[in-house]
C-alpha cells in the first residue's frame, strides 16, 4: 500500500511553527490521528539555509505536498518547480527582495522574540530562487485576498495567472477564515485525512 502524502507547511518571514495557521493545521492533523504527516520546520532567516532545510525535509518526507504563506509561498514555488510537487500558496510574496530591502539592522521573530541581524546579502540569495515562468501551473494553487496590507495581491494574481487561483474580497495578509479553506488545500494537494475535515 502506497504511503499517504504529507503536508510541508512553510512559514513566512519572521514567523515560526508557532504561527496561527500552523497551529490550526496542527489541530486538524492531530484530530485526524496523523500529526506526523504535518511537517512544520522552523526556518532560519537566511534564504539559502532555509532552502537547504526545506530540501532536506522534502528528501526525508516520502510523498509530500507544500503549503507556503507569504515568503513561504515564494519558497514553495521554487520547490514545487524543482521537485515536481503540488503546492498551495497563501498571499505569497512574488519578488521578496523588493519587499525586504527596507529591513536593516536587528530584527525579532514575531513568535519567539529571537533577535538576529538582517544580512543585506540575503536579498541576492532570494533572487537566486526566482522562478521566471512556472512550467507546471496545474501543480500550483494561489489563495489571495484583496485586503492584504503587506503585499499587493495583484502581483500574485498576475504571476500565478495560469495556475489555479482564488481571490477573496477584503481579508488580510494573514488570510482571514483560513480554516474554511483547509479542505480545499488538502484536496488540491492530494493529502487525505480520514476524519479531519
Amino acid at each position: 500500500m502506497a504511503p499517504e502524502t504529507s503536508l510541508l507547511y512553510i512559514h513566512g518571514f519572521n514567523s515560526s511553527p508557532a504561527s496561527h495557521k500552523a497551529g490550526i493545521l496542527r489541530e486538524v492533523f492531530e484530530r485526524a490521528g496523523c500529526a506526523e504527516r504535518l511537517i512544520v520546520p522552523a526556518l532560519p532567516p537566511s534564504p539559502r539555509q532555509a532552502m537547504a532545510e526545506l530540501d532536506a525535509a522534502i528528501a526525508s518526507a516520502g510523498p509530500v505536498a507544500l503549503l507556503g504563506s507569504s515568503l513561504g509561498g515564494f519558497y514553495a514555488t521554487w520547490l514545487a518547480e524543482h521537485h515536481d510537487l503540488k503546492a498551495a500558496h497563501i498571499n505569497p510574496a512574488v519578488r521578496p527582495w523588493r519587499l525586504l530591502d527596507k529591513y536593516t539592522g536587528i530584527q525579532h521573530n514575531y513568535h519567539t522574540g529571537e533577535a538576529y541581524q538582517f544580512n543585506p546579502a540575503w536579498l541576492e540569495e532570494l533572487r537566486h530562487y526566482e522562478v521566471a515562468d512556472i512550467s507546471k501551473p496545474d501543480n500550483q494553487l494561489l489563495l489571495t485576498q484583496t485586503g492584504d496590507e503587506t503585499l499587493n495581491w495583484e502581483d500574485g494574481w498576475d504571476y500565478y495567472g495560469d495556475c489555479h487561483r482564488y481571490c477573496g474580497l477584503g481579508g488580510s495578509h494573514a488570510f482571514d477564515n483560513f480554516d474554511a479553506f483547509i479542505p480545499l488545500i488538502l484536496r488540491f494537494c492530494g493529502v487525505s485525512l480520514t476524519s479531519a475535515v
